[in-house]
């Protein structure tokens, strides 16, 4: 499979794979329950979403599976005003080889695991809103925007909007 990465919503809407691969993200922030739909309230603004699209490719050059992510635009929102703070919940790479040379020292099995959508379970203290998403807006409630409850990835690299 050829696999061209959609520069946007509506061209990755045109291909069923792609379309199929949002879907999926969408359900399971939903499951998730990263947002409500609510009034935007006076005073706020929101930040838009976007998707991001990338194939994960094996070593061989095959298509393992193709990813979307939902990612914030945070770069909108100001520090000290709409946050405080910004982290990314991941393991440091000094960190990982400390314990992986602690657990060689002290004969331990190792074991690796991957959560996914790992990112969505950072809960939000700030009020943050954000635009309902092209594609999957609520039929009769287009008015109405999202209060994130749970953390969504940002556009920036790997941060976690908090």
């Amino acid at each position: 499979m050829n696999v061209v990465e959609p520069s946007s919503y509506k061209e990755a809407n045109e291909c069923r794979e792609w379309k199929t691969t949002m879907e999926h993200e969408y359900e399971s922030i939903i499951r998730n329950n990263t947002w409500e739909l609510v009034e935007l309230p006076k005073g706020k603004q929101t930040i838009g979403c976007k998707w991001l699209y990338k194939p994960k490719i094996n070593s061989d050059g095959t298509i393992e599976k193709l990813k979307a992510r939902l990612v914030a635009k945070g770069y909108s929102q100001k520090e000290g005003i709409d946050y405080e703070e910004t982290f990314a919940p991941v393991a440091k790479l000094n960190t990982i080889r400390m314990l992986i040379a602690l657990a060689i020292n002290k004969h331990w099995m190792i074991h690796q695991l991957d959560v996914k959508s790992a990112f969505l379970n950072g809960e939000l203290k700030e009020e943050v809103y954000s635009e309902q998403l092209e594609g999957f807006v609520y039929k009769g409630k287009e008015h109405l925007v999202c209060r994130l409850k749970k953390a969504l990835w940002t556009k920036a690299s790997t941060q976690v909007l908090v």
